[in-house]
């Protein structure tokens, strides 16, 4: 009986691109349904990998983000040279993320071209971005044979969620289930404020539901404690406020209990798309077409201005119009189609 292969994945730092990658570890399995799939990634992340059950177990990347620190990534690898992956597969484009796989000595290393990298990774795929538009399809086409096509269907990320667990941290923060309609408010964007929707209209939404009689409550890191605040200030003090407060964790286990998110172009969109939740998906400088959530029961709202998507971090005009002029009704509109 043969071994089971062993797969190294070089995840991405960000949540939003994490939960994405899930969908290159269901086609894995379904190419190798034997195949152990572990991932080296930020610790933020991991408690993303925990509740996917293609992964066998997420290594946490002791480097910092965008750090060189060459005497810590050789540590990393001269431990995972002991496991004998068969092959790692890179996800980050850069030159950083490729070494440690390297030094590990691990066979077939995979990955797309980019950043002076040709002979630190040896199963070298050009990337064809006109034919792969979307984040989650570069990612997939990483673990296809080579000359293959994608899959017709892409599998959808799909976060498993443990009934103890939220009766855990139910219970930590002193909190019953929700008796009626949950809508989670998700106002925070880590990329900067030209995706982030402004909070006068989060508030509007909030206001509009809470006095027919729902639940809100806001979710986010502690970037977004201000915005929580400033929300709950304007709805006097009627949300329930879980910015900076709650682990990845937490947050997921609450998220699972809500009718529909609203949310920015965010991680949190994202793993709100792999709950399976209705998601209200606001856009103004990012590209739907480029990151969308992956999920059948997303709605996104863009104005599709002349001027976006423009991927910058700070409205270049000074105006913000693409968020600004997005107005609640129109969101609001969406929450009351997703929960008839």
């Amino acid at each position: 009986m043969s071994q089971a292969k062993k797969i190294l994945v070089v995840g991405p730092s960000w949540v939003g691109d994490m939960v994405m990658a899930q969908s290159l570890f269901m086609v894995l399995k379904q190419q190798m349904p034997t195949a152990l799939i572990d991932v080296l990634a930020p610790g933020w992340t991991i408690p993303l990998l925990d509740r996917m059950p293609e992964v066998n177990q997420g290594i946490e990347m002791i480097v910092g983000h965008g750090k060189l620190m060459i005497n810590e990534r050789k540590t990393v690898a001269k431990k995972l040279s002991l496991e004998n992956y068969d092959q790692a597969i890179l996800l980050p484009n850069s030159l950083k993320s490729a070494l440690i796989p390297f030094w590990a000595g691990i066979p077939r290393r995979t990955g797309f071209l980019g950043e002076i990298r040709f002979f630190l990774v040896n199963d070298r795929i050009k990337l064809d971005k006109k034919q792969l538009t979307m984040t989650v399809q570069r990612f997939v086409s990483l673990g296809l044979p080579k000359d293959s096509v994608l899959p017709e269907k892409i599998p959808q990320p799909k976060l498993q969620i443990s009934k103890a667990s939220v009766e855990q941290s139910l219970n930590k923060y002193n909190i019953n289930q929700p008796d009626k309609t949950l809508i989670a408010l998700c106002p925070g964007a880590e990329y900067g404020p030209a995706k982030q929707w402004p909070l006068e209209h989060f508030a509007s939404v909030a206001n509009h539901y809470i006095e027919q009689g729902c639940h809100v409550w806001i979710f986010g890191s502690e970037k977004d404690v201000l915005a929580g605040q400033k929300i709950n200030e304007l709805t006097q003090q009627r949300c329930l406020d879980f910015t900076g407060k709650t682990s990845l964790s937490e947050a997921i286990d609450f998220m699972s209990l809500s009718s529909v998110v609203v949310s920015n172009d965010s991680g949190l969109m994202h793993v709100a798309a792999a709950l399976d939740k209705h998601i209200i998906a606001i856009y103004g400088s990012s590209d739907p077409k480029f990151t969308p959530p992956l999920s059948d029961k997303s709605h996104i709202l863009s104005l599709e201005l002349s001027c976006s998507p423009c991927f910058k971090r700070e409205c270049p005009l000074g105006h913000l119009e693409c968020l600004k002029e997005l107005m609640p009704s129109l969101v609001i509109e969406q929450i009351d189609e997703s929960i008839v």
